[in-house]
């Protein structure tokens, strides 16, 4: 009897071929990454954008705000 070795004793599976449905999957599942990675870039993008924005803006555009703020409560009371 020989000795058992590691491919003697263990035999190799055969990767099981993709069904229709792991490639549905595979697919989805890349569709989905690739729009999760374009939102995250327009994400960025976008509040760059608006820090700058706010960095350039005087701060008067904020006492205005308080001020309208301010008129309203006025008017309710």
């Amino acid at each position: 009897m020989p000795k058992p070795t590691k491919t003697t004793l263990f035999k190799a599976l055969d990767p099981q071929p993709e069904t229709a449905m792991d490639k549905t999957t595979r697919v989805v599942r890349e569709i989905i990454d690739e729009e999760a990675q374009q939102r995250q870039v327009k994400i960025a993008r976008l509040r760059t954008a608006r820090l700058e924005r706010e960095a350039n803006t005087p701060t008067d555009a904020a006492s205005a705000t308080k001020k309208k703020n301010a008129s309203k409560a006025v008017k309710k009371g």
